[in-house]
């Protein structure tokens, strides 16, 4: 079967983010009443498992072992069936 995932990246709490430090300066200094920016990446693949819990199972091994840094991110997925 096809499965869809959809990865969110980010960092941990107490993790530098310059990007979202310095997108919400712009932000402020554009008028918009922005307290804070947080940036992370999102990934969406298409691939085959035999079934949910391994597609489940192979995207958690993704994660872990390109598409997130252990020691600084956190993420989440979400796993779909593509018809």
């Amino acid at each position: 079967m096809k499965y869809q995932a959809r990865v969110e990246v980010s960092l941990k709490p107490g993790h530098s983010d310059p990007e979202g430090e310095t997108t919400a300066k712009s932000l402020r200094e554009l008028k918009y009443p922005v307290e804070t920016v947080k940036v992370g990446k999102v990934y969406r693949f298409i691939f085959s498992a035999d079934s949910l819990e391994e597609a489940k199972e192979q995207t958690d091994e993704i994660c872990r072992r390109l598409l997130a840094n252990p020691v600084k991110d956190d993420y989440d997925f979400v796993i779909e069936e593509v018809k």
